[in-house]
């Protein structure tokens, strides 16, 4: 996934490879839009002509954008990504407004519905918690073991948020992830995931800092006042024992450098959790689930589903019907009366990514409809937003780039020919969507109630539940998509081996037809190049072109791949956005090493593009400085302090401007700008890393 701005949305561990990263960024609408510079122009503006691109290239490029622009008051971050998010959501949103008038029943009015529905605040606060009570009373009712189970199961969710291992937007213990085998690339098969917290990752319960030990302190607040809103008595007691259950939750869970690790994952039968992950009676959980057919799982954080179901066994009762209880008033905030909501923004808003103001109802209405019905919002989308002229030449810049990814292989002088074989058929074998997908899915079946909003959010998410497991054991379908066309992202599915571009990305400032090749390739290029090398990064690389898990390299090839991605990561770890947090530059190494191969074969493909011919000059630059001067700008953005130490600590991408400092490992880059020996960002040849 190309991650354009920091998500609001987390992405789990194993998605990285089990769905290509296939996490949404925030689709809410965004602040008041600021006008956003096309990559065919590198205006003095934006940049920042005082300092030496050698010395700092992010400050360079983007430092006029950064010393002008302010954060808006809903956002934790801003930059080009957000606003082309801003843009796009202020077409949707009109697009939902004029549906209004569609007639009853059809897909547009089912939207719009859904969409005033959670606009309607008088009706939401007339009925209280009365929608929440059906939820509430079996809860209440949980009186054994096995009706916990049943409870648990009855919570599965099956989407990218349902199976992050350190959610914090569903109240699920475990997730469910149907794609693909491992070793059956034929066939959809149930993957399971460790869950079950309140907060973005393991690290913020076990980290010993004061920051941490801060946050801490203020989530068992958000857990009180949550059910004191509820009027849940003994509240603060209530609480700390819901907290201790979290904390004991992560203690369990694996780290994402783990999680990360496919070879971690195990083949479990349904026979199998009795005797590996004992205390849960999981006959009940998963007829509760829908998933009594399954006769064999992947378990994805073995020790982590073990620790849960030990907890099952050794939590009381009460305690989990309290745990149960409050993530469900906090899942559900923004369709209960605003006290709710509110107090969840204090948290999760503020205290979380340092976002002073909430964003407005119609932004979370926009956000809660496309979480629910993303194909056909995205479908409205494209019919009114995407003309086949874009679609053309985004495919044709693809077609570049695979060919130019191919000429890299030919070239690496320390492949083996039989490994470079094997490499080329996963090329020649991958699926690339531009725009959106062959097939839509249907929403015919799924009720929207004018003035039930949370009715309507629980009726989706049963929908798409059921999708779901409708798929296992089904053969697998190629040219899935897992992003909807009005998404500002890309994403790489390894185990697919396929691609998707969304409509909403092939748009400036990423994708300008009117601006020069230069700034095209460097700026929506780097991304198509950047989808592209995920099949081929530390992860992408143990999966074959059927999308099988094998090793398909020979043993020099291998160990001289792990070297290079090393140094890679090593690379990264020296980078410290604050004195007291450094990158972890193998959590991040899959992105930079997508980062590394994308700008190089887009760099290849926009030289080959010229046919032999000069690149023509734009204010007085030559090609390759538009190009690099587009790609470094498409990163701006600006993030607030509490919102980038999220990021270092659960994000799978590098800070924008540390991914700017790929750059650093192009022989091109040096030669464009004329970086010399001891300025900043000068590397030797030898410490260049060097891998696609």
């Amino acid at each position: 996934m190309i991650n354009i701005s920091a998500k609001q949305k987390k992405r789990p561990a194993a998605v990285s490879l089990l769905a290509g990263a296939c996490a949404l960024l925030a689709l809410t609408a965004m602040a008041q839009p600021v006008p956003a510079s096309s990559p065919a122009s590198a205006s003095a503006s934006a940049m920042d002509l005082t300092q030496k691109p050698g010395d700092d290239f992010y400050a360079y490029t983007n430092g006029g954008w950064m010393a002008a622009t302010a954060i808006p008051g809903d956002r934790s971050n801003w930059g080009a990504g957000g606003i082309l998010v801003e843009d796009t959501n202020a077409r949707i949103i009109k697009l939902i407004e004029a549906a209004a008038q569609a007639k009853d029943g059809s897909l547009p009015r089912k939207v719009s519905d859904f969409y005033t529905s959670f606009l309607d605040v008088a009706s939401i606060e007339a009925r209280g918690l009365a929608p929440l009570q059906p939820l509430l009373k079996k809860i209440a009712a949980i009186d054994t073991s096995e009706a916990l189970a049943q409870a648990l199961g009855s919570s599965m969710r099956a989407d990218v948020d349902a199976l992050n291992a350190t959610e914090f937007y569903t109240p699920n213990l475990f997730g469910l992830w149907v794609v693909q085998g491992l070793h059956d690339p034929a066939h959809y098969t149930p993957y399971l995931l460790q869950g079950g917290l309140g907060m973005p990752d393991r690290a913020y319960y076990l980290t010993d800092s004061p920051k941490m030990a801060a946050t801490r302190a203020a989530y068992l607040k958000h857990i009180v006042k949550v059910l004191t809103l509820a009027g849940v008595p003994d509240a603060q007691v209530r609480g700390e024992r819901i907290f201790d259950l979290e904390h004991a939750i992560a203690q369990a869970h694996a780290s994402r450098e783990a999680s990360a690790d496919v070879n971690n994952a195990k083949s479990w039968s349904r026979a199998d959790f009795a005797r590996k992950a004992p205390g849960m009676p999981w006959q009940a959980f998963f007829k509760a689930a829908g998933l009594s057919a399954q006769k064999q799982f992947i378990v994805w954080q073995p020790g982590a589903v073990s620790g849960a179901a030990k907890l099952v066994a050794s939590t009381p009762l009460a305690v989990w019907r309290d745990y149960l209880s409050y993530h469900v008033y906090n899942h559900y905030s923004d369709t209960l009366p605003q006290a709710f909501a509110d107090e969840r923004f204090a948290f999760y808003g503020t205290v979380l990514s340092g976002t002073p103001q909430q964003p407005n109802r119609s932004k979370r209405a926009l956000a809660a409809v496309n979480e629910a019905m993303a194909d056909a919002v995205g479908r409205m989308y494209v019919e009114r937003y995407f003309p086949p002229e874009a679609k053309a030449r985004a495919q044709a810049m693809v077609v570049n780039l695979v060919a130019a990814f191919s000429k890299r292989i030919e070239r690496l002088d320390w492949m083996a020919p039989a490994t470079k074989v094997q490499a080329q058929a996963k090329l020649k074998a991958l699926y690339v969507g531009v725009g959106y997908p062959d097939s839509w899915q249907s929403f015919d079946s799924l009720q929207v109630k004018a003035g039930d909003a949370l009715g309507n959010t629980v009726r989706a998410e049963q929908l798409k539940y059921q999708r779901t497991l409708a798929k296992l054991g089904q053969p697998v379908d190629k040219k899935e998509w897992c992003m909807p066309p009005q998404l500002v992202n890309a994403v790489n599915m390894p185990m697919q081996n396929a691609l998707n571009f969304p409509a909403a990305i092939l748009q400036a400032p990423f994708f300008d037809l009117k601006a020069s090749d230069a700034a095209n390739y460097g700026a929506i290029g780097s991304v198509i190049g950047h989808e592209i090398t995920h099949s081929f990064d530390d992860q992408g690389a143990q999966f074959d072109a059927t999308g099988r898990l094998r090793n398909w390299w020979s043993r020099a090839d291998l160990k001289h791949f792990q070297a290079a991605s090393k140094a890679l990561a090593t690379q990264y770890s020296a980078y410290k956005p604050f004195p007291d947090l450094a990158l972890n530059g193998q959590q991040t190494l899959s992105e930079n090493i997508a980062d590394l191969g994308g700008l190089n074969a887009a760099l290849d493909a926009y030289h080959v593009s010229l046919h032999g011919k000069p690149a023509p000059l734009v204010d007085g630059r030559s090609g390759d400085q538009q190009f690099f001067i587009a790609f470094a700008q498409s990163w701006r953005t600006k993030m607030r302090e509490a919102a980038l130490r999220r990021a270092v600590v659960t994000d799978g991408h590098a800070p924008a401007p540390y991914r700017t400092m790929t750059v650093r490992n192009l022989d091109a880059w040096y030669q464009a700008f004329d970086v010399q020996p001891g300025q900043a960002l000068y590397l030797t040849p030898a410490q260049r890393v060097r891998i696609w």
